[in-house]
Order: structure tokens, then sequence, then C-alpha cells
């Protein structure tokens, strides 16, 4: 049986946008104005705003990699979680900081598509949250797929938000929406 969340708060969940994550992604300006629309819009709402960072060998905590972009800063009062695996949920306190805000529906944005945002989106379905990605406020990097051939940034994105909408789970919502579309309950 399928567990459905009970809450009915919206919260924006802003994944790994991090120095050391983003250094080879390019030029990733308008996924973070993207980005900065949806904070103001969820400040505004009075809506939960959780900054999950990764740390890791490569990205040890604390080290200048491991920080926010300067574009990006959270405030005393948002939630923090800490990760080191793809998915926002595992072995982190993001289920707790979740239920304790009464929230059912997640707004999900951040880095990378190919890995924690496409991990964190499948286990938030997968835990029976509702979902809507900003379609313009994930980032990708180019992908090596060996043999000289490769995936390019927006390939992937454009691929999972096309995908997304398409995933069907019971009792549940997803939804692929741009920032400024994006509404709080």
């Amino acid at each position: 049986m399928a567990t459905i969340r009970t809450g009915n708060r919206s919260a924006l969940l802003i994944v790994d946008v991090q120095v050391g994550v983003v250094a080879a992604a390019g030029d990733i300006s308008r996924q973070l104005d993207a980005i900065t629309i949806a904070v103001h819009k969820a400040r505004d709402a009075g809506a939960p705003i959780i900054w999950v960072q990764h740390d890791d060998e490569e990205l040890p905590r604390g080290s200048a990699e491991w920080q926010w972009v300067p574009a990006l800063v959270p405030q005393v009062d948002d939630i923090r979680v800490y990760k080191q695996h793809n998915s926002s949920f595992e072995q982190t306190t993001l289920e707790a900081e979740l239920a304790a805000h009464g929230v059912a529906h997640i707004v999900l944005c951040g880095a990378v598509t190919g890995w924690c945002i496409r991990a964190t989106a499948y286990a938030a379905l997968e835990r029976g949250y509702d979902l809507t990605l900003l379609g313009d406020a994930h980032i990708a990097k180019r992908l090596d797929t060996g043999g000289g051939t490769a995936v390019e940034a927006g390939d992937i994105v454009r691929e999972f938000n096309a995908v997304l909408p398409w995933l069907s789970y019971p009792g549940r919502r997803n939804r692929v929406v741009p920032a400024v579309q994006l509404g709080f309950n």
C-alpha cells in the first residue's frame, strides 16, 4: 500500500548548490535567478525553506568547495540538512524536518540534475510526497559517456523535465513548472 503524506504544507528544497558541486557546470546564472525567485516566493508565503548540503571525501564539510554559491545564502531560520548520498532522504534528517512542519508537497531545485536532483525526486515520490520540480532551477553538467560521446547539460535538464510529469505514483501529484509560475499553499 502506498504511503500518502497527510500534511497540507509545501516546502522549498534546495539541493547542493555548492561551489564545488557546480564548478564545472558553466554559466548557471539563469538557474540561480530562478532559485532566488523560488526562495522569495517561499519566504513571502511563510513556507519552510530547506537547504540540503552534500559532503564527502571530494567535498569536505567546511571547505571552500562545500560552501553555498555566493548568490544563495540561507537565513538563520531556514532548515539545514546534511547528506552524504545522492538522495536527500538517505541517512539524513529530511523526513523528520518535513514531518515536523506538516509538509506533504516538495518544491525541488538545485544541483546536479543527473544525480542528486533525480535521486531526491524519485525518493520523494516513493515516500508519498507530491512533487513540483522547478524546470528552470536545476543544474546539470555535461556527462561524458565514454568512447568520445557525451550528453550535454541542457539535454539532461530537458530530458528530466519531460520525463518527470509522466511518472505515475498512486495518490501523488508531480509536475514541472518554471519558478515564475510557482505558488505555495
